[in-house]
């Protein structure tokens, strides 16, 4: 009897428009680069497709999306031809969200920071699912959550913001 695949046209084109966006943010958050963002949204739905899960509910679902962004994301990263290559200039990034200030601030943070302020504000993460999603403490998550605000709060400063 021939296997049965979970993934279909339709739910794959279904969960592309809900969680794309998502991915996608979340990507360049810790690449900061519009171009390995972009790679890492492909590979995370590559990988969405060829393991085929069953998910108990769409929060897993997001769940396992975010996961698989942070730890592509951090392979890429570490990567030896990461290393040697040369991130494209700040120009060439064209959204809204990307040109926002407090955006580029939030890029400034150091990686765990970013993922922790955007994980909670961009989208809406609780503490205890950050801390489950990122296999954290949650006491960890709320200090990299109130130390990435102070260091966020003193960049804005720094570039003329009243903070």
């Amino acid at each position: 009897m021939a296997e049965q695949s979970l993934c279909t046209e339709d739910s794959i084109e279904r969960t592309l428009e809900k969680y794309a966006n998502m991915v996608y943010r979340i990507a360049f958050s810790r690449t900061k680069n519009k171009y390995d963002a972009d790679d890492i949204l492909q590979e995370v739905f590559m990988k969405y497709i060829k393991y085929n899960l069953d998910y108990t509910s769409e929060e897993h679902k997001k769940a396992w999306l975010i996961k698989t962004t942070i730890n592509t994301s951090k392979t890429l990263l570490t990567s030896a031809w990461f290393k040697k290559t040369t991130s494209m200039p700040d120009h060439l990034y064209t959204t809204m969200e990307e040109k926002s200030e407090v955006y580029y601030a939030v890029l400034k943070l150091p990686a765990k920071y970013r993922t922790v302020i955007h994980l909670f504000y961009y989208e809406s993460l609780s503490i205890a699912q950050m801390s489950s999603l990122l296999e954290t403490k949650e006491t960890t998550i709320k200090s990299q959550l109130h130390r990435a605000r102070k260091l966020l709060q003193d960049i804005l400063k720094g570039e003329g913001f009243d903070v």
